[in-house]
């Protein structure tokens, strides 16, 4: 079956740990304006519930993920004590 190019780029969410190179993973996987499940292969183990981003499509609903940090993410640490509001 030929590469999904339409899932590159898109994150999701691990519902299944991946294990490295001893086997994948499954991932939910924002595409097409709706989540769809694709086993998730990683070079490295990665834990349930992990964000991924998804680097390589294999075809079959097979996907190449590694862990993703959202860089706007941390703009949430900047949210105010509720006892430093004023």
């Amino acid at each position: 079956m030929a590469p999904d190019e339409a899932v590159i780029g898109c994150t999701g969410k691990l519902v299944l740990a991946t294990r490295g190179t001893a086997g994948p993973g499954e991932a939910l996987v924002q595409v097409r304006g709706g989540w769809e499940a694709f086993l998730a292969w990683s070079d490295e183990p990665i834990p349930y519930g992990v964000t991924v981003l998804v680097i390589d499509s294999r075809g079959a609903r097979q996907v190449d993920v590694v862990k993703w940090t959202d860089p706007v993410d941390p703009l949430d640490a900047l949210t105010l004590d509720p006892g430093d509001a004023d």
